[in-house]
């Protein structure tokens, strides 16, 4: 099931509620990142200090000789003229600058390599979190939405959110330092700078906010839109190819994607155009303290080394101001985002699912349906009301009705897919309940109507969701005889390394149906269910199917579910389905009297 989250949460609620889906790991090395981001500021703060001694030797070097800070480094390297002080203020300040800029180039990779890494721990939890949501939950929702939610928006909680927040705190504690060290130079121009630059920023973070805020809506929802407009046409290409409408998806897609790039394109506007007016800001104020101090007796000597930390001060806020600017534009467009992503991730997931160490339901004689009924949500008229029903093992049972009579419905219950309204699903005498129910899907194998093949190999795709290293070769090839699919393959050039394309496009109807028999055997299941699988193939095609399929062990219990009788004239048990109930039982030679 998915929580959602209240879109009345405060963006640092969402951005609370984020931090603890992150590991106690993540956590730490986040904390780690704070104490890396203050060497950061320390190496700023010496750098910019030294460039007053440094472009003071090179204008007045018997001031700084005079100075009683540089008295000890004087006695100490015993020097006696000011012009001695020369190179190793100079060494000095390219060790501070070097210094600086290394500290802040293992910040930059330190902060992206940790925001991806907790994006991709993020994806992840996503992904597992839905892998492990009911059958129920699957079939009530979208999944362009999905997989919009563990790629894109994903993606823009990375950019969005861990990014812009670690470069937020990383720019306030390098700005306060930078500050400190402005005040110490000058108090009055530091003060001037906070008051000025800090303004202006403030003043278009709150003039911008409710437009980024909008932006940050149309990018979540049109996201979503732009992969349900890719996978429908992708997915319908050979009817649009037939009918010719390429035109009409095209403006679908245009519809959704157009917006979503305005969307992203005004807020890189919004986030990046105050630092052409700050800059040219920053130019001015510079230029006046330099006339200011100029005025003064012997000004324009005291006044270079100030500009020059003043100018190197500026060139070091300046950037640290608006990246922090950015970064809050960033955090408010990834809103929308956000709560989605949440959304994803409070995903519950029963502890019962989780549980690794299955012991199997015994299944040796019979499943037995008592009183059972089934209906979708409270306010759904019922699918399958009162069904009675004893399914002996190694008997076939072959299931007929009309479309919405609830054949696949009652099979999905006995997979253990769906859960019984009311009523009661036995197996042995063993109630079958949220508890034990994947104890008895290590029972069950399925071949649908449309079987999913992966772009792989035959190997992989026979024995479907087993690593490839860990696959049993032989024991494919034992499945893909008794699915009577062995000769066919073994005449491939590459045998069971052949490659069957995506979604098997080059096999036949009738190879992917016995493929996919071969899969449900290879799982050596107790209970193979065919839900249809033979009603999209031609007659000659569906009789050497059901061939196969007669011919496998009389151990194996099979339930199948197909729209013509003929197909089920070898079933111990024919049930027709109707009106929410069995409308008959009996053999082939009975119904077909009827």
């Amino acid at each position: 099931m998915v929580i959602k989250v209240s879109t009345k949460d405060s963006l640092i609620q969402l951005i609370e509620r984020l931090w603890k889906h992150l590991s106690q790991r993540r956590q730490k090395q986040f904390s780690l990142l704070i104490l890396l981001m203050l060497i950061a500021s320390l190496a700023e703060m010496v750098s910019i200090g030294a460039v007053l001694p440094f472009l003071g030797v090179l204008t007045a070097p018997e001031h700084i000789f005079a100075a009683p800070v540089m008295q000890p480094i004087i006695v100490f390297f015993g020097y006696e003229k000011p012009e001695q002080l020369m190179l190793p203020i100079t060494i000095g300040f390219i060790v501070a600058t070097l210094a600086a800029g290394v500290t802040r180039l293992t910040l930059l990779y330190v902060t992206t390599r940790l925001s991806f890494a907790a994006g991709a721990d993020i994806s992840i939890n996503i992904y597992r979190r839905t892998l492990y949501q009911s059958y129920d939950v699957h079939t009530s929702r979208n999944s362009s939405e999905l997989i919009n939610g563990i790629i894109n928006k994903t993606n823009t909680v990375i950019y969005g959110i861990f990014m812009p927040v670690l470069t937020l705190i990383s720019s306030i504690i390098i700005l306060v330092v930078i500050l400190i060290t402005l005040l110490i130079i000058d108090p009055f121009i530091a003060l001037g700078a906070i008051v000025g630059f800090g303004g202006i920023y403030g003043g278009i973070i709150w003039a911008t906010r409710r437009r980024l805020a909008g932006n940050s809506k149309l990018i979540a929802d049109n996201s979503t839109q732009v992969i349900k407009s890719l996978q429908e046409g992708l997915g319908g290409i050979r009817d649009i190819l037939i009918d010719g409408s390429q035109e009409l998806y095209c403006s679908i897609y245009r519809n959704a994607d157009l917006p979503l790039r305005r969307a992203q394109g005004d807020i890189h506007i919004i986030s990046g155009s105050p630092r052409f007016l700050i800059e040219a800001l920053g130019m001015m104020l510079i230029a006046m303290v330099a006339y200011f101090m100029t005025q003064h007796t012997d000004g324009f000597t005291s006044a270079i080394p100030v500009l020059g930390a003043l100018a190197i001060g500026a060139q070091r806020l300046l950037p640290i101001l608006q990246q922090g600017y950015s970064s809050i534009s960033g955090i408010k467009a990834a809103e929308s985002s956000v709560i989605d992503t949440l959304s994803l991730l409070d995903q519950e997931i029963s502890e019962f699912i989780q549980n690794t160490n299955l012991k199997s339901i015994p299944f040796k004689q019979k499943i037995k349906l008592n009183n059972l009924s089934f209906r979708y949500g409270n306010e759904n008229s019922w699918v399958l009301k009162n069904i009675n029903l004893t399914i002996t093992k190694g008997s076939r049972v072959g299931f007929i009705g009309e479309t919405g009579s609830g054949k696949s419905t009652l099979l999905d219950i006995v997979m253990g897919l769906l859960k019984p309204t009311e009523g009661t699903f036995i197996v042995d005498n063993q109630l079958v309940t949220a508890v034990n129910i994947q104890s008895w899907q290590v029972h069950v194998a399925h071949v649908p109507q449309n079987i999913y093949l992966a772009d792989s190999t035959l190997y992989e795709n026979i024995a479907f969701g087993v690593p490839l290293d860990k696959i049993d070769k032989e024991r494919v090839r034992h499945a893909a005889r008794q699915a009577h699919i062995a000769e066919v393959i073994e005449s491939w050039p590459k045998k069971y390394q052949t490659f069957v394309g995506e979604r098997g496009i080059r096999l036949s109807g009738g190879q992917k149906q016995r493929i996919g028999i071969a899969r449900a055997l290879y799982k050596n299941a107790d209970l193979i269910i065919l839900d249809e699988a033979t009603s999209a193939l031609d007659n000659e095609t569906e009789q050497a199917v059901m061939e196969a399929i007669n011919e496998l062990s009389d151990d194996l219990t099979i339930l199948i579910i197909a729209h013509r009788l003929t197909t089920l004239k070898n079933c111990d048990q024919i049930i027709e389905l109707g009106n929410s109930g069995i409308l008959r039982t009996g053999d082939y030679k009975k119904l077909v009297n009827l």
